[in-house]
């Protein structure tokens, strides 16, 4: 069970980091967009428009009013730098954004790949212990022992850093908005944090003014080259392929004007902001949770194992001990008997042998030839009852054979046996029985 929660938590942590990643990437992708047509549009404007404008001045330096008009469009060009100037500067954003994303993106990974050993590990202790008990294997279960606490500590640590990890992001995730513009206010302004924050149709925009003199600006310039296109090309030919140029420049920052108007729109970055946030608080802080469950249970269980095992342990010993207490000629003892039934041609131990039930019929039995004793029917009757009243040994003669010691032929000893060893027992001679009976008190 806290195999399985923790591959799910391990899984719903991971989903949510990536979620939050990819967000980065995505607003830093944005933001490198807007910087990329700024600089681009900025470095269009200073070099390539500058450099038609003084030829075109050198053209018209003969008509006043040509060179008036090239005059106001230098103007419209500074006022488009300027208002490009007054642009945030999205590069620092840029860097961290990236250094973030690749810092979290690596340990993300080595996070999941610690995690998923953890719990691989978890499982092979778990089976190795199941198998050393279902073996009986001291050493298996000692080597499990070992690393069972050696897991028992990463599961308390696990769970430590776990908690610690929610704890810390379910704070951000209490107030997110008020965290990032605490981190961000040596960076941008709060009314541009705040437009991104929340993303609201009645929140003015910030850049709104800038662009709206940027495209008042173009409009303006566009206009002014139509004329001399239309009027100073006749008197100037020369000049048409630097008016064109300019004309083509102007198209090209039109352009670059109505894809940094939907860039700095807030809904674009507002939709990274919010995925961030749900791949954090969401997925990645249930996923937390998921991990601190299987680090609570992964301990639980352990701690359980590592008390099952020495009981297990000391059961293994004792039966060990039980066998080794055994004594190898008790005659009592299933493997005695085994081995002096591949003997039971020697010359004491036929009449032992054969009154065991699996050497022969009630015909082969071959009692001790000893006088029967004329004793009552009633001690005969008694010792038939005594054993059982198997018929197989109403046959034998057991009277007047001599009687072991009272307190080996009572009662209680005899009935712990079965009717084979009871016959056994029968079988063997008095002094047999008597040196049987000093080994047993010994």
């Amino acid at each position: 069970v806290a195999v399985g929660v923790g591959f799910y938590g391990n899984s719903e942590t991971n989903d949510g980091v990536y979620q939050l990643t990819y967000s980065l990437y995505n607003a830093n992708h944005t933001l490198a967009g807007v910087d990329s047509l700024v600089t681009g549009t900025m470095g269009g404007m200073q070099s390539g428009l500058n450099e038609h404008l003084s030829r075109l001045g050198e053209i018209f330096a003969a008509r006043g009013d040509f060179v008036q008009t090239l005059q106001f469009m230098q103007q419209m060009s500074d006022n488009i730098i300027k208002q490009l100037l007054g642009l945030p500067d999205w590069e620092k954003a840029k860097v961290d954004l990236t250094a973030i994303a690749d810092q979290t993106a690596y340990v993300e990974y080595y996070r999941w790949l610690t995690y998923l050993l953890i719990l691989i590990l978890d499982l092979v202790i778990c089976l190795a212990a199941c198998l050393g008990l279902a073996k009986q294997s001291r050493w298996l279960l000692t080597t499990m022992m070992v690393f069972g606490v050696l897991t028992l500590i990463l599961s308390w640590a696990s769970l430590g850093a776990d908690v610690a990890t929610a704890v810390g992001t379910s704070d951000f995730c209490v107030a997110p908005d008020k965290f990032l513009m605490n981190q961000t206010k040596d960076v941008i302004s709060s009314d541009i944090v705040h437009y991104y924050l929340y993303c609201s149709q009645t929140l003015p925009n910030p850049f709104q003014q800038s662009l709206t003199v940027f495209q008042r600006s173009l409009t303006t310039m566009q206009i002014q080259i139509q004329g001399l296109l239309q009027f100073a090309v006749p008197l100037f030919p020369t000049a048409e392929r630097d008016l064109l140029s300019i004309q083509h420049l102007l198209n090209n920052s039109e352009a670059s004007l109505h894809q940094l108007t939907a860039l700095l729109d807030c809904r674009g970055l507002n939709k990274d902001y919010l995925d961030a946030l749900i791949g954090v608080c969401y997925d990645g802080v249930e996923g937390l949770l998921y991990l601190c469950l299987f680090s609570l249970l992964a301990a639980c269980a352990f701690s359980v194992m590592l008390c099952a095992i020495p009981r297990a342990w000391r059961q293994i010993a004792n039966r060990d001990r039980d066998y080794d207490d055994i004594d190898d000629g008790d005659p009592f003892n299933p493997q005695s008997r085994r081995i002096t039934s591949h003997h039971s041609h020697q010359g004491n131990m036929h009449s032992f042998c054969s009154y065991s039930s699996s050497m022969g019929s009630q015909t082969s039995l071959h009692p001790p030839t000893q006088a029967v004793s004329n004793a009552p029917l009633s001690e005969y009757m008694n010792q038939s009852a005594l054993f059982g009243g198997n018929p197989r040994y109403e046959n034998v003669p057991l009277i007047g054979r001599g009687s072991p010691p009272p307190s080996l032929y009572s009662q209680p000893y005899i009935n712990r046996y079965s009717p084979t060893m009871r016959a056994t027992y029968l079988s063997m001679t008095e002094d047999q029985i008597r040196h049987f009976g000093e080994d047993f008190r010994a």
